[in-house]
Formats: structure tokens, C-alpha cells, sequence
């Protein structure tokens, strides 16, 4: 059952998680966005960049839960073949045993107590909860750029926005699909640390907890559609982007000061320091700074005057779209 859930439903649907995600990586790798660390304005990126970002994520742990053995045994009340050997001595139950679980598509554990140990469980449920680990930061972040405009939500017709104020339309997916991943992964972070433990040779402290076994993986089954859902809504603003972009001219100080020190300018942080800390920068006043800037060449000088912060993105675009 766990192997045919993992194989047939939830890599599946994980997987068309990452295609969309990849696609609309790729649709919007060259929108450029205002970055924000501490939740203050940085070097900027771009939008399809930072989702880029979670698809690479995102392929490493679906890889790991692929690959993660799945094990069976079949070998006696206390996995050493007493009862058996008792009445078949000669037979070689070891290889019997390995060949019917292996016909079941698992591997064979041949060191258990009276049940398997679970630790494959544990190893695929934290595999598990790692990948919606992930997505709950992607809905939390999906949950910001529609607050701060940078997405805008399409419309549909009849659907309720906000039960009292009309002009709403709340990011209910992103927020559906987070409280269910937060619930699945209570669930699979107990059964990883639950399942391996069993006192001496065999308790039923187990059994019970078996029982959700697949109520874990139908929350986050349901998030992942929840998920793809609200990702189907989003519209972009590219114009509300680029507006914030150019209200932060202060973030190539970045760029200035580090070329000021390639080419050996005293102080160039301190002097980009008093420029920028606390202060109103535009487009002029970031000229004007480089214009007098006697210790670099005329070349980078002419390059960082052509600098605008919708551009400085470094290699964004290229990540993005290689992804």
C-alpha cells in the first residue's frame, strides 16, 4: 500500500507540482523584482529566479523519496525462523523468504524482530515532510508578493473574495494548501519518530499508530492541489514591480562600492555608508556619485551610470531559465 502510494499518487502529483512550477519559472525569468532580506529592500532578482530556486529544491528531495528502499520480511514471530525450521529443517528459508518479498516489489530485510523495523518509514515520511517543508515556505512567500501587489489573483466568476468585504480577493489556496501541509507533517514527523520504536521484541504500540498511516500523505495530497489551484490564479505585475525597483535606487550601492574596491578607492563602504544610510536616493543622485569617482576607469564608470535596479540582477535571468 505505502509503496503503491508513493509511486502511483504523491510522485505523481509532486511531479506536476515542479513542471508548473518549472514553466512559470521559466515565463517569468526575466521580471525583475526587488529582493528582501530582514524584510528590507536588497540586490534585486527576479521573479521566475526565486521560484527557480524551489524547483532545484524541490527535485533533490523528490529524488531522495524515489530512492528510498522499501523493505519487507517475512521470517518468524521474532525474525529467526523458529517455527519454520522446526518443521522444515532442511529448507532453506531464507532464500524463500527473500525471493517473496522481493517479488513484491520491496526490498529484503533480513535482520528484523517480529515485525520489520520501520526505519524505511521513518526515512520516507521525513523525506516527505521536507518537501512540504519547502512548499509551506513557497506558500508563505506566494502569500507575501500578493500582499505587496507583486501578483495579482485573477478573478472568478460567483466566488466569494471575503465573507464581509466585498473588494477582497484572499489568497485562500496558498493559505489552504499551508495548513495542510503544517497537519501532514505533524502526522508523517510522528510516524518518523513513532514507527522505529518498539519495545524488545515486538509491542503494539505500532499497530495503532499504522492506522494513519495514509492520513498524512491525503493532507498533503490535498495541499499539492490546493497548491496548483492557487497557482493557476496568478497574474503578474510587472508594472508594480518595476515601480518598487525604481523607488530603491539606494541597492546599487552594492555594485558601486564593490567596483570602487576592485579598483583599490579608499573607503568605498563607508563612503557609500553616509550615501545611502537613512537617505532618499534616486536615479541623479547615484549619477552624480559615480560621475566623481576619479580612481576607476572611464569604462566602468559608463557601466555603472547605465545601471538601473531593474537590471542588476547578476545571472537571475540565465538561472531561471536553464532550470
Amino acid at each position: 500500500m505505502l509503496k503503491a502510494a508513493r509511486d502511483q499518487v504523491m510522485l505523481p502529483m509532486l511531479d506536476t507540482v515542479i513542471i508548473r512550477l518549472t514553466t512559470l519559472a521559466k515565463e517569468l525569468a526575466d521580471t525583475p523584482m526587488l529582493s528582501h532580506t530582514h524584510g528590507q529592500p536588497a540586490s534585486p532578482t527576479t521573479m521566475g529566479k526565486e521560484i527557480a530556486n524551489v524547483v532545484y529544491r524541490l527535485r533533490r528531495q523528490r529524488k531522495q523519496v524515489a530512492e528510498i528502499e522499501l523493505l519487507g520480511k517475512i521470517n518468524g514471530a521474532v525474525g529467526n525462523f523458529n517455527a519454520h525450521l522446526s518443521a522444515y529443517p532442511d529448507f532453506d528459508w531464507e532464500k524463500f523468504a527473500q525471493t517473496f518479498v522481493t517479488s513484491l516489489g520491496l526490498s529484503y530485510n533480513p535482520y528484523t524482530i517480529q515485525i520489520e523495523p520501520h526505519d524505511y518509514m521513518a526515512e520516507l515520511y521525513d523525506a516527505l515532510s521536507r518537501i512540504n517543508t519547502i512548499l509551506i515556505d513557497l506558500n508563505r512567500d506566494v502569500w507575501g508578493y500578493i500582499s505587496m501587489g507583486y501578483f495579482k489573483q485573477k478573478v472568478k466568476e460567483g466566488e466569494v473574495g471575503s465573507s464581509t468585504i466585498p473588494h477582497k480577493v484572499n489568497p485562500i489556496d496558498f493559505e489552504n494548501a499551508e495548513g495542510n501541509l503544517g497537519i501532514a507533517n505533524a502526522l508523517l514527523t510522528h510516524l518518523a519518530q513513532k514507527l522505529p520504536i518498539s519495545r524488545w521484541q515486538r509491542d503494539l504500540t505500532d499497530s495503532t499508530v499504522l492506522r494513519t498511516l495514509g492520513v498524512g500523505l491525503a493532507h498533503g495530497l490535498i495541499a499539492y492541489q490546493s497548491l496548483l489551484k492557487g497557482l493557476s490564479k496568478l497574474e503578474i505585475d510587472e508594472a508594480r514591480l518595476r515601480a518598487e525597483l525604481d523607488q530603491n535606487w539606494v541597492i546599487l550601492g552594492e555594485a558601486i562600492q564593490t567596483v570602487m574596491r576592485r579598483y583599490g578607492m579608499e573607503n568605498p563602504y563607508e563612503q557609500l555608508k553616509a550615501l545611502t544610510r537613512g537617505q532618499t536616493v534616486d536615479a541623479n543622485v547615484m549619477r552624480v556619485f559615480i560621475e566623481q569617482l576619479d580612481g576607476i576607469p572611464d569604462e566602468a564608470r559608463a557601466r555603472l551610470i547605465a545601471m538601473t535596479p531593474a537590471d542588476y540582477t547578476g545571472n537571475a535571468v540565465e538561472m531561471a531559465l536553464k532550470i
